[in-house]
């Protein structure tokens, strides 16, 4: 049977690089917090044993502030991990062992995986590890995750640690008025069916931990509810000063430990991460230089992406629909076959995957920054933004996440400790302009824009930035009332971005972009062509037909907006599905009313570029697609906000369109 590595650690310590590392898994690797949003699980070998390794959220302790650190907490404790190996960043020692002393405090066994030793180094910092093993009572392995350095020796100490004894809860010593209070709790809980260690949950009691609390009371008799309640309230009119007296300890001893045994350079050394940070997070260029960088990003995305490859898959694409359509005729293929492949597969899901080159260079250009540490940066310096609007810096980082996919971007929320941060985070990320809204933003620049497409393309997103920024201020003040959390977040060392790492985060969301071109746009272009060629004697693709009737039905909601037609309307309708259906239907209704036509000239033809300005503004901001839609739901545990999320967005999607088109047309853009 297999044994069962749990991976935990601080974020940006290199847990989830260990993890890819021992596993060769495919995990999203990045450099900032947030990443590792739920647990993942692999497998590795060592001498001819198999082990199943989870990796569990990063976060810097396990209480129960945020989802995060009750997943990484619930696992340790009731997933029955046979080793817990806790990865430490060597540069940043102190910080990470506050985590180390929680797992020694639960009895559980643990190995050290002292990670990124080399950039330790690099700052002159010396680690003993010996000593540190001696007094924290556990393995500790040097390791450099990124070069695999050391990751063998550490699976033989973790081979060697799981059949050992297990190590009794290392006493900390909290202090004598601590102790003795940990010891009546014991002995208040001895005897209890208790899934947790008494000794832990007595600790968790007296820091005032609302879920040990619901635990003990849970298994007590019903004759004994009167004294738990009692002795709970007495420690709960305390609970303020214990925590921080647990906390101080909890620091004590890891000076302690340290003490002697991690050696720092009397002069701090200034680093290149010092030097470049002066300029990247100053007060005042660092907003200006993010957006500097932003839409440089864009410019090169839609220069070598769209320019130089777009038209090469374009190409391909046509060709790939002119030898489908030859085979099926040299086959003698019934009539509909045909049609259905031509005007229904390539013009459909062909013109989704057209965009295919620009979403690559997006997303390796984004996983370039990502890599290099920047991306956190980019969190820091929005904190003053993001508390103007009523949340914090960290914030942002769930906002940067749904640039790839919102259902990642809504599921990073966990990482927010404040509830209200976290549902207005959750309300407000389906606003950023995902990976599945790029083809139809490009269909449009390149029917109108095509000299601009990179400063469209920027102001696009910058858009759906303003608008969450509006809307959190709003649901701030009204909804969702209360303090903002304080933002506490650690900048991670610049590196150089490795191949491996850029390509693996691209191929995440490029190939997630490509299984839903093959499955759910598949599905949505095949329905709606069926109701395009129906009723039979209607004109397939025209207004008679039940697609055409349907979307006669919801255009004149969007005449207001300057896209009062059939086809458009039905395009919006198929895009609640999926996104990237937005272009297949298009692409399918009007390759199919004149037989040849490229998408790009049936729009310049059924769009003036101020009413596709107004598409664009409504695709950016309404309603989010089904999977965002069930992923809110089951982050929120209710239907009600999934249904408030997928109506209020597309009010304010219709508003602003509206505006849009009505405005430009005062002003004469029409």
């Amino acid at each position: 049977m297999a044994k069962t590595i749990a991976l935990v650690g601080n974020p940006n310590s290199g847990k989830t690089t260990v993890f890819n590392a021992l596993t060769g898994a495919n995990q999203h690797v990045g450099n900032w917090p947030g990443v590792t949003v739920e647990r993942k699980e692999g497998q590795t070998r060592h001498n001819n044993q198999i082990y199943r390794v989870v990796d569990l959220p990063g976060t810097y302790s396990l209480g129960a502030f945020s989802d995060d650190e009750v997943v990484a907490r619930e696992f340790i404790l009731t997933g029955n991990p046979d080793v817990v190996v806790n990865v430490v960043d060597a540069t940043n020692i102190e910080r990470n062992l506050y985590l180390t002393t929680q797992l020694l405090e639960m009895g559980v066994k643990v190995v050290i995986a002292l990670n990124m030793v080399d950039e330790a180094e690099t700052r002159k910092i010396r680690v003993d590890e010996k000593a540190l093993a001696r007094r924290l009572g556990v393995p500790v392995v040097k390791t450099v995750a990124n070069r695999r350095h050391g990751l063998d020796e550490l699976m033989a100490t973790v081979a060697t640690t799981i059949h050992a004894p297990r190590n009794g809860q290392v006493e900390l010593g909290y202090g004598r008025e601590i102790d003795e209070k940990i010891a009546k709790l014991e002995a208040f809980l001895a005897g209890r069916d208790l899934a947790y260690p008494p000794g832990w949950l007595a600790l968790k009691l007296l820091e005032g931990d609302e879920y040990a609390r619901k635990v003990v009371a849970e298994s007590s008799a019903s004759s004994e509810d009167a004294s738990f309640q009692k002795l709970w309230d007495e420690i709960a009119a305390h609970s303020g000063d214990l925590q921080l007296e647990i906390v101080d300890s909890r620091y004590k001893f890891v000076n302690l430990v340290t003490k002697n045994a991690v050696h720092r350079p009397q002069v701090a050394v200034e680093t290149f991460t010092d030097k470049l940070d002066k300029v990247l997070t100053h007060r005042y260029w660092g907003m200006p230089i993010f957006a500097v960088i932003m839409f440089i990003v864009f410019q090169l995305t839609f220069r070598i992406g769209q320019d130089f490859l777009g038209e090469f898959m374009a190409t391909g694409v046509e060709a790939v629909g002119e030898l489908l359509a030859s085979l099926l005729v040299t086959l003698s293929a019934p009539s509909w076959l045909i049609d259905f492949t031509a005007n229904g597969i390539v013009a459909g899901v062909g013109a989704v995957v057209e965009f295919v080159p620009l979403i690559v260079m997006l997303y390796m250009l984004m996983g370039i920054l990502e890599d290099s540490g920047y991306m956190a940066r980019a969190a820091y310096v929005m904190d003053n933004t993001m508390r103007a609007v009523g949340l914090q810096g960290k914030t942002f980082i769930s906002m940067i996440v749904g640039f790839g996919c919102n259902v990642p971007g809504v599921m990073a929320t966990r990482t927010l400790e404040s509830k209200k941060d976290r549902m207005i985070a959750i309300l407000i990320n389906p606003f950023m302009s995902c990976g599945a809204k790029i083809p139809i933003y490009l269909v449009f620049i390149a029917a109108f824009f095509p000299a601009h497409g990179g400063l469209v393309l920027f102001f696009v997103y910058a858009l759906g930035i303003f608008v969450a920024f509006l809307v959190a201020k709003i649901l701030s003040k009204t909804l969702f009332r209360g303090e903002a959390s304080h933002f506490i977040m650690e900048l991670p060392p610049y590196r150089k971005p490795t191949v491996s790492n850029v390509l693996r985060n691209m191929w995440d969301n490029v190939s997630g972009f490509l299984v839903r071109a093959g499955t759910t746009i598949f599905a949505v272009v095949s329905l709606l062509w069926v109701l395009a060629v129906l009723p039979v004697g209607a004109e397939p693709y025209g207004s008679a037909s039940i697609l055409g009737q349907v979307g006669q039905v919801i255009a004149p909601i969007f005449s207001l907006a300057g896209f009062g037609n059939w086809q458009a309307a039905v395009g919006l309708f198929s895009g609640i599905a999926a996104k990237e259906a937005v272009v297949a239907t298009l692409g399918m209704v009007y390759a199919g009313v004149e037989e040849g036509a490229q998408l790009v000239t049936a729009i310049r033809g059924a769009f003036t570029p101020l009413s596709a300005v107004s598409f664009m503004v409504m695709t950016l901001l309404y309603t989010p697609c089904a999977a965002t839609l069930g992923t809110i739901r089951k982050e929120t545990g209710s239907g009600k906000w999934a249904l408030f999320s997928a109506l209020y967005s597309f009010a304010i999607g219709w508003l602003l369109a509206v505006i849009v088109f009505q405005v430009g047309g005062l002003l004469g853009f029409a």
